[in-house]
């Protein structure tokens, strides 16, 4: 399999293209410390990315909005889009922190959870009437470096995503939790790290939910991107069609092994997590793993496509 630069096609290639599918299902950033994105970057849009957005729903399309950030609620995420001028509702968007609360709700959940995460897992799982604990801080106390604590008996679920304020007090208490089997482990999603500016790399949400794994003996349940509640939840209550579903990302090892794994076609943009270069080592590999991340087709920045979407505008006028 080798990328196809969508540069190098020609207009009939791209109407082609254009017309191979009648969904979209496009990421949008990672958390806003990052400036890294697909539409955006924190609060800045990425040149003309609305534009191809919208217009793709002025061709016809159904658009979704699919993000692994646990870090804000559906509601949080439309406005969001409002501000940045994409026309979103809160039924477009898939994000973690609501699918977590969905999959809890079709248990018949009716404990508490106990989450290391933001106040939008919290708020997601209120709007569905079930309780929570263990948002913010929770540092070792000098009397108790071991962090032995008591444990609260209608801990029926524990949610690992995103927090800044991971700790040891918070891991012994996931894994003290997760020692009953009856407990449900979840965890918004895998992405491991986040490479920044100046060297730094900052961790993710995938690396805490693999501390918790280890220490709790417990696979969790995944939500977000690549694995297959939301590719369920998009092909079970959207009626989406795998066949003819673009899904557009910046990530290869989440986004574009989405797609590949559910049957979508695969659009990699260069501005986020995967580099050119990055996408050329997965060109030369030998290894299928590898192979199972190169994207069908990949461009520079969403917004290169807006005068092919034009064309095709004014073609159907």
């Amino acid at each position: 399999m080798s990328a196809i630069q969508i540069q190098s096609l020609s207009q009939e290639d791209i109407r082609k293209l254009i017309n191979s599918f009648d969904t979209v299902l496009t990421d949008c950033d990672v958390l806003q410390i990052f400036l890294l994105g697909v539409l955006w970057m924190h609060m800045t849009p990425l040149p003309y990315s609305s534009d191809v957005i919208n217009l793709l729903r002025k061709l016809g399309k159904q658009v979704f909005y699919v993000t692994n950030n646990s870090t804000k609620t559906r509601e949080e995420l439309a406005e969001k889009c409002k501000a940045l001028k994409f026309e979103a509702t809160k039924d477009d968007i898939l994000c973690t922190s609501n699918l977590s609360a969905r999959y809890l709700q079709s248990l018949g959940f009716n404990k508490k959870v106990y989450i290391i995460g933001t106040e939008a897992i919290g708020k997601e799982l209120e709007q569905v009437n079930i309780s929570h604990c263990g948002i913010g801080p929770d540092v070792i106390e000098q009397t108790n470096p071991y962090s032995v604590f008591d444990k609260d008996p209608e801990i029926g679920a524990v949610i690992v995503g995103f927090d800044e304020h991971f700790s040891y007090p918070k891991m012994t208490k996931a894994a003290t939790y997760l020692y009953d089997p009856n407990v449900h482990f979840i965890g918004t999603n895998m992405d491991e790290r986040f490479p920044v500016s100046d060297n730094v790399v900052i961790p993710g949400t995938g690396s805490l939910v693999r501390c918790i794994e280890s220490c709790s003996e417990r696979k969790a349940v995944v939500m977000g991107k690549p694995d297959e509640y939301m590719a369920k939840m998009l092909m079970n209550q959207s009626n989406i069609d795998p066949k003819r579903t673009l899904m557009i990302g910046d990530r290869c090892n989440t986004d574009i092994l989405f797609g590949s794994r559910w049957g979508f076609t695969t659009l990699l943009v260069l501005t986020g997590v995967t580099s050119q270069s990055d996408l050329e080592k997965l060109k030369q590999s030998d290894r299928q793993e590898e192979r199972d991340l190169i994207p069908d087709y990949y461009i520079n920045s969403l917004g290169d496509l807006l005068p092919y979407l034009k064309e095709i505008e004014t073609e159907m006028l």
